[in-house]
C-alpha cells in the first residue's frame, strides 16, 4: 500500500488513499493496514456503495475543491474491496479513466501479495479469527467469483470464520467451465482434511487425463479418478458428496454428475424449478465406482443456483426446512442482482430462517449466469 500511496500521490496527484478490504463474508469493509479510525467512516458508506454496485462512486460537493473517487477493486469478477482516492475536484473527471485501470491492475498485484504476505489475511479477519479447519478451506480455494463475457460465477461458504467440509473449486480451459460442490463427510477439522484430499483429487484428475483422448468438459473420468484418490486413502469408511458441472461457455451445454447431497436450482424466465439428476454414489465410498453424465442446454439469461444440505436442508424444530419454505421465495428475489449480491442476499435470508441460532451444518452457496457471447 505504501508503494500505491506515492505513485499515486506523484502521478495523479492524490491528497490521500485508502483501501477498503472486504471481510470473508464480503459483506464488511474495513481499511487495510491501519486501525479503525473515526475519520474514515464518512469514507465508509460512500466506499459500501461502490463495492456492492460495482461502479464508480464520486464523492464532491458543490463549491469545494475536493473530491473523493471510490474505485470497485476487482480481479476476474472476484471483490476484493474499494480504492478511496482524494484529489482536487478540477483533477477528478479526467483522472477516473485512468485510477479505474490502475484499480484493476492493484486487484492482480494484491492477488499475488496473497501469497507473500500475511498482512492482508489479517486485515480480513479483524471481525473474528478463522478456525483451522476454515483456514483451510479458503486458502484451497481458487477464487471466490469469476467473470468473462457471457458467464458470471460467484460464490460462497458459511459461517466464513469456522466452514467445515464445505467447498467449491472451477476452472476454465479453453471453452469449458467446470465447477465442483463439495461437502466432506464429518465436521471440523477431519472434514476439511477429506475436502483437501477430495478437490485436490479432482484437480489432479482434470490435469492427468490427456489430451486428445477427453474433452476439458468430460466428467466421468475425472469423477472415476477422483473417487478412486479418496478410496484408496480411507478405504470407504469416508466419502464426498459432490455436484460435478462443465458448462462450454461459448453454446450453454451443460454436463452434470450428482454424485451427493449439493443441489441445483435453475432460474428461467422468473421461474425457480429444481434440477432433478439421477443420484450416484458420493467420491470415494466404493472402489471402481463408474459414473455417468447428463446433459442439459442453457438459454439465454439462464442462471443455476447451487447449494449445499446446510443450505437446502436447514431446520428448526418442529418447522419445515429452509428450502421447503424459504429458499425459492429469495432467490426469485434476487433476479436483477449480479451473482456476488444474489448470494449475499439468500445468506441473509438463510441467516434469518436460523434467527440468530447456531446453524448445525456449514453451508455453500454458488450462484452462475450464462448468456451467449456477444458477436464481436
Amino acid at each position: 500500500m505504501e508503494t500505491l500511496d506515492a505513485y499515486l500521490s506523484a502521478n495523479h496527484g492524490a491528497k490521500s488513499s485508502t483501501f477498503w478490504l472486504a471481510d470473508y463474508r464480503t459483506t464488511t469493509l474495513a481499511p487495510s493496514g491501519v486501525e479503525q479510525d473515526p475519520a474514515l467512516e464518512e469514507q465508509l458508506a460512500a466506499a459500501t456503495r461502490a463495492f456492492a454496485s460495482q461502479t464508480p462512486v464520486v464523492e464532491s460537493r458543490e463549491g469545494q475543491a475536493f473530491a473523493r473517487l471510490h474505485l470497485p477493486v476487482s480481479n476476474w469478477g472476484e471483490r476484493v474491496g474499494v480504492l478511496s482516492v482524494g484529489l482536487d475536484a478540477e483533477r477528478a473527471p479526467t483522472e477516473l479513466p485512468r485510477l479505474q485501470e490502475l484499480a484493476e491492475t492493484f486487484a492482480v498485484a494484491l492477488s499475488a501479495a496473497y501469497r507473500r504476505t500475511d498482512r492482508y489475511h489479517l486485515d480480513r479477519r479483524r471481525s473474528g479469527r478463522l478456525t483451522m479447519a476454515a483456514e483451510m478451506q479458503w486458502d484451497l480455494l481458487p477464487a471466490r467469483g469469476f467473470e468473462q463475457p457471457g458467464v458470471k460465477l460467484a460464490g460462497q461458504l458459511e459461517p466464513a470464520y469456522a466452514v467445515c467440509g464445505d467447498h467449491f473449486d472451477w476452472a476454465v480451459n479453453g471453452d469449458w467451465l467446470t465447477v465442483t460442490a463439495l461437502n466432506g463427510m464429518g465436521t471440523g477439522l477431519d472434514a476439511a482434511l477429506l475436502t483437501t484430499l477430495a478437490v485436490n483429487a479432482m484437480r489432479n484428475a482434470r490435469r492427468s487425463i490427456p489430451a486428445g483422448q477427453s474433452s476439458p468438459g468430460d466428467l466421468a473420468d475425472q469423477a472415476v479418478l477422483a473417487a478412486d484418490a479418496i478410496y484408496s486413502q480411507y478405504g470407504g469408511t469416508r466419502h464426498v458428496a459432490t455436484l460435478l458441472l462443465s458448462l462450454n461457455t461459448a453454446t450453454g451445454e451443460l454436463r452434470m454428475i450428482d454424485a451427493g447431497s449439493p443441489r441445483m436450482l435453475l432460474v428461467r424466465g422468473g421461474q425457480v424449478r429444481d434440477v432433478v439428476l439421477d443420484p450416484q454414489l458420493p467420491l470415494g465410498m466404493f472402489g471402481d465406482t463408474r459414473y455417468v453424465e447428463e446433459r442439459e442446454q442453457l438459454r439465454r439469461g439462464d442462471r443455476l443456483f447451487i447449494v449445499s444440505d446446510g443450505v437446502h436442508a436447514a431446520g428448526r424444530p418442529n418447522e419445515p426446512t429452509y428450502g421447503e419454505r424459504d429458499l425459492s421465495r429469495a432467490i426469485r428475489s434476487t433476479r436483477l442482482q449480479p451473482p456476488a449480491e444474489a448470494i449475499s442476499s439468500v445468506m441473509r435470508s438463510l441467516r434469518d430462517f436460523h434467527a440468530g441460532a447456531e446453524p448445525a451444518d456449514d453451508a455453500l452457496i454458488i450462484c452462475l449466469d450464462w448468456s451467449p457471447r456477444a458477436d464481436p
